[in-house]
Order: structure tokens, then sequence, then C-alpha cells
């Protein structure tokens, strides 16, 4: 009898018969029963990353059986070790790995045994090598070499990677497209255990950038694709200006990747062909969000989205809101309106955007409806940094405490927004700074002016778990008085977007005889410390305050309110969820208010 992979066949004698008469009994295949791993009084950095490389303890974990597999991952095993005892600077490592009692590396992959019950990994790391000799050449001018590469530093192998690449960018950076590596010299001297290395770099001549060659199937205009990219054919070869190639194309949000590749060949000239490969998203997308508060009551939002409307990767956006569902706030807004962005309009980093819509404000003391209309450019100075001029018609029709009116405006906004958060919708360093002049122009009866608001944000971690933020809001009209003044430029204070835990905008102007109006000034102060108690749920604790004046900016004849409270955070892949209750503190108001959204309150 024999036993194959644990199946027992009798057979008969061949002096009997000469055919076998099999009966297989057979039981599954055993797994690894042990597996040990030994890296004797190494640091635990180490013990833990060579534990993390092992594919035998991966085996051992996930319940491996086949032995053919086993072997396979233990003869792997001594590159993989051997690579994270070079990465912490040790080079007089020994590796040993055992299957049943027999070396991994002197079992023929054409005679594994039909069985593997035990594993033994003995890893003896060796000391720790410093450099002694350090040596990159040539190097291109204002290159910096990372700074364990130096001799007596610790000889860490991707240090020397690192090295490596930083030589080649700084030559790449000025024009040498093909700078690589020409020869090298890598010496370990385990006597003094020290490591010499000498590198030699091929720099090949400088380049400009030559053809944009299009790749890829994609129902974007090849006219279009170039006028975006904004390939800078002749200049001088930048890295730089292949990233601003890929970063606008992006932008558009009409690809799903964009991918650019150098010619491996250098053309007449020293010059270099770049191909741009593109692949196009789902044309077509469809959205939905929506808010819950006890006062501003609930508001749901959807929009419809176009990416490539006329084949130049143009945007066209269908989008509306409805606030104030089951409400306090004087009753239900609706919103509507359309957008058409052109990108590279006129050049790769502006577009051209037109836009429309009408609304319908129900407000605690106001109503107002109006149709607007607007055009202008944005555009993207990098990529924290972007602007937007315009100009908008609007018609309104309003029902205050001055009766039925309508205003007729023609208004120039500009609008600047630099942001450097670190994540838009759970930020944990940076800052943020938004702020829009809008001077406006009235007809008929409708007063002149100018409406200025800015919101300042910030950001700071304190340690792993711990995150301060601030934020100040700043609104002044000038021009118009209180009562002349569009009532949606005035500003009021209370609700989520200003002070939590008082009513929404309960914080205005009092007139007189029982008449309230928005102000022509307005201040805004938050801060928040939010504490991660586990990686998906977070604690916050927070107050805001917030200040209303009539006159056009801050003096002792506005009011306050405050209010504080505390929330919950549960982070998920499009940013946290918002649960937060607050209480009004001074300035009146009373009792719980709750806020329920996506992402931070700021």
């Amino acid at each position: 009898m024999k036993f194959i992979n644990r199946c027992w066949i009798p057979r008969r004698t061949a002096q009997a018969a000469t055919f076998v008469v099999g009966v297989a009994v057979c039981g599954p295949a055993v797994a690894l029963d042990t597996v040990s791993f030994d890296v004797g009084a190494a640091p635990d950095e180490i013990v833990e990353n060579l534990r993390g490389t092992s594919l035998i303890l991966g085996a051992k974990r996930d319940g491996i059986t086949n032995p053919h597999d086993i072997l396979s991952a233990a003869r792997a095993d001594y590159g993989r070790l051997l690579s994270v005892l070079y990465a912490s600077g040790r080079y007089s490592g020994v590796i040993r790995i055992t299957l049943d009692g027999q070396e991994a590396v002197q079992i023929s992959p054409l005679s594994v045994p039909a069985q593997i019950n035990h594993a033994e990994i003995t890893i003896d790391p060796g000391p720790l090598f410093q450099f002694d000799h350090a040596q990159i050449t040539p190097l291109a001018d204002e290159t910096t070499l990372p700074e364990g590469f130096q001799r007596g530093a610790s000889a860490q192998a991707p240090i020397v990677g690192q090295a490596v690449s930083a030589a080649v960018d700084g030559w790449r950076d000025i024009g040498h497209a093909k700078a690589n590596l020409a020869r090298q010299s890598v010496l370990a001297n385990h006597l003094a255990r020290t490591l010499d290395v000498d590198i030699v770099l091929a720099l090949g001549p400088r380049l400009r950038f030559g053809r944009l060659i299009l790749s890829g199937e994609t129902a974007v205009r090849d006219a279009r694709i170039r006028k975006i990219a904004g390939f800078p054919e002749g200049e001088v070869f930048s890295p730089d200006d292949l990233e601003t190639i890929v970063k606008r194309l992006r932008r558009t949000g009409t690809f799903r990747s964009v991918s650019l590749t150098e010619a491996e060949q250098i053309g007449p000239g020293n010059t270099l062909d770049v191909t741009v490969a593109t692949v196009d998203d789902r044309p077509r997308r469809f959205g939905f969000g929506g808010e819950v508060s006890t006062i501003e009551g609930t508001t749901v939002s959807a929009y419809w989205l176009h990416r490539n409307l006329l084949g130049g990767a143009e945007r066209f956006r269908v989008g509306g809101e409805i606030r104030g569902i089951g409400g306090e706030t004087g009753g239900t807004d609706l919103k509507f309106g359309l957008r058409y962005e052109r990108p590279a309009t006129p050049g790769p980093d502006s577009l051209l955007y037109l836009e429309t819509g009408i609304e319908r404000l129900n407000e605690p003391d106001f109503l107002s409806e109006q149709f607007r209309l607007g055009a202008g450019f944005r555009r993207i100075f990098s990529d924290q940094l972007e602007g937007e001029i315009g100009v908008e018609i609007r018609h309104s029709r309003i029902e205050d405490i001055g009766g039925a009116r309508r205003l007729q405006l023609l208004s120039f906004p500009v609008s600047v927004t630099w942001d450097k958060r670190s994540n838009t919708l759970n930020p944990t360093d940076g800052f943020y700074i938004g702020a829009e002049l809008r001077p406006f122009v009235g007809f008929g009866d409708t007063s002149s002016g100018a409406r200025l608001f800015a919101d300042g944000r910030i950001y700071h971690s304190v340690g792993e778990r711990l995150v301060l933020a601030g934020r100040v809001q700043i609104g002044s009209v000038v021009g118009p008085a209180v009562a002349e003044a569009p009532p949606d430029y005035l500003f009021y204070s209370g609700g989520g977007g200003t002070v939590r835990g008082q009513s929404y905008q309960s914080l205005d102007v009092d007139l007189g005889g029982g008449l309230r109006r928005g102000g022509r000034s307005f201040l805004g102060l938050s801060g928040e410390v939010r504490m991660d108690l586990t990686d998906k749920i977070g604690l916050v604790g927070f107050a805001d305050a917030g200040y209303i004046g009539s006159g056009s900016f801050y003096d002792d004849g506005g009011d306050w309110h405050s209010g504080a409270g505390i929330g919950l955070r549960y982070n998920t892949g499009i940013g946290p969820i918002r649960f937060d209750v607050a209480v009004p503190v001074s300035g009146g108001g009373s009792g719980l208010q709750i806020y329920i959204g996506i992402g931070q309150a700021f």
C-alpha cells in the first residue's frame, strides 16, 4: 500500500494480478500545524516588519494546505526577509527556513513532500551597518539628497534609492529628461560594519517638449483635449509641466483616468514627445443630499450632471434644493438652477461659466421671489488658490416690512478661495479662506452699494487623535440703509451655519414697532475640539458666538448671542456623519437644538 495526500489505497501484488483494485479512504490535507519564528533579540520594529513580510506566517494564518504552495512561500521568504534586513541597515543577516526539519531551499519543486506539518524560521539579523562612503555624481545645482545619505548614518537600503531618485529628479527638473543611473558600486564591509556607495549618473542632453500624441478612446474632440492640456511644445522639458497637464485634464471631471508617457527615444533637435492616454468617465451623473435640524427643518437637494455636453469636456448641471421642510423658519425655500462650464476658456487654467436660476425664499422677515442670469470666468492659480469674476443680472419681488416692491440689480461679484485644508470634509490641519466682494448697481428705486463676506477657518492637530478648529466670519453691506437693502444681502445670526443652539436667524436688527430686519454687519466666531475615540467614532465639543449690527461695520450698537454643545461623528468614506446637540448660552433663546449632516460643521 501507499499514501497519496492522506488517501489510503490497497493494491494487489504484481504476482497476483496485472491490474489495480483501489478503494480510497480520504481525509482532508492537513495545514501547517506549527510555525516557529525566532529573531533573537532584534528591535521590536524589525521583528514586526519581518513577521508582516513572511509568506509562511501568512500561509499558517490562511490555513494553506497544499505543500507546493507552502514550499513556494518558504522559498520566496528568503528574499523577502532579506529585503527587510537590508531596509533596516543590516547586511550580515542569516536566514534559515526549514520545513519538517529540511532546509526549504534544498527541497526540489519536483519532489515536494506529500504533507508539511511544521515550519521553522530562524533569523539572525546581524549588526547595524553605517555609511562610510556615500557619493552620487554629478549633482544638479540645488539638489537636496536625503539627510540619512551621509557618512556615519544608518545604512538603510531605501535611503540609497531615495538618494538616486533625488539626484535624477534634480537633473530632470532642469530639462535632462533622460538622466539615469550609469554605474554603481555598493560594497558592504562586514568587518568594519560599513557600506560604501558610489553612484554615477548619465545625464543625457537637455531636452525640449516635442509633440503631444493623443491615445485612448474618448468622446472629447482632439482639439479640445490639446487646449485643455496646454502642452508647452518647444519649451524646456519639466516634470512639473507634465503634472500640471494631468491635473488640468482630470479637473474637467470628464475623464476617469489620465496618464502620460514619455517617449523612449529622443526626437529630432533634442525634443521629447509625450503621449497622453485618457479614458472617459460615465457622461452622466446624478446625486442628492440632505440635512436635518430641529428648528430649521429638513433640507433635501438633488442634481443631474453631464460631463461632456458638446464634445469639449463641457459640464452642464441641473440642480434643485428645498429647505425648511417642517421647520420653524418662516416657510419652505425653493431653489432651481442651471450652470454650464467650458474649460480652457480662454486659457488652460481658466473656464467660462453661464448660469441662471429661480429662487423663492420664505424667511421670517421677508418673502423673496427672484430670477437671476449670470456669466463669468474662474481662474485656477494653483492647487490651493482660485479666483472668480463675473456679472449678474437679478430681478426680485420682495414682500417685507416696507410692503411689496421690486428690485433690479446689476452686480459684479469677485471672489477668491485659498484652501490648504488636509481634507475638505474632515480637515485635521491647514486653513481655508474664502472671500467675496459684490458691488451692485440698482435701477429705479433700488439703491446701489456693495456687499462683502469673508470666511476663515484654521485647523491644528494635537497628537494623533485631537484636532482644534476655529472659524471667523465677517460680513458688511455698504451703501443702502437697512430698510432699502436687498433683504437677502443682509445678515442674520443663529442656526447651523452661524450659532448652534440659537434659533435660526434669531438675531437681527430691531427697527422698533415690532419690525425686524437683517443687519448690515456680521461677525461670527466658532471653536471646536474634536477627539477621535476610535477610528470610526469621534466626540466634538463646540462653542459659537454671533454679532449683528445696523451699521456697515462693527460698533457698540449691535447685539451678540452665543451657544454651545457637544456632538458625535461617525467617519465614512464620504466624510463624517455629524450629530450635534446645542443649547443657548447668552443673548436669549431657549430649548435644545439638534443638527444632523455629512461633513464637519466647518
